[in-house]
């Protein structure tokens, strides 16, 4: 039994994945527990043969289902400038989706 592995695009960032595999991507607009398909597959690899997009593969899908939003470390955001009295503090604080991916389909 061969793994199927496949870089897609989600929302911008490119992510090598494989079944059954967790990870966290920007927020999705989805309630956890929604099933997703991707079908911006950039590459699959299939044992030997490996399959190269122009850009992307059509047809090549991947299931994925949402399990959970989160929201990642704080983040110091600081600005200053010598002898201008700038002085800038931000905390931003990212939205992250919690996706498992179920199948990939070529």
């Amino acid at each position: 039994h061969t793994t199927m592995i496949a870089v897609l695009n989600i929302q911008g960032q490119q992510f090598k994945v494989q079944a059954g595999q967790k990870l966290f991507v920007h927020r999705l607009d989805a309630e956890a527990g929604d099933e997703l398909s991707f079908d911006q597959v950039l590459m699959l690899t299939s044992g030997d043969s490996t399959t190269v997009g122009a850009p992307t593969l059509s047809g090549a899908t991947v299931k994925a289902k949402v399990l959970s939003h989160a929201k990642g470390d704080k983040v110091i955001v600081y600005k200053k400038k010598r002898r201008k009295g700038l002085e800038k503090k931000n905390g931003h604080r990212q939205s992250f989706s919690q996706i498992e991916i179920q199948s990939i389909n070529s």
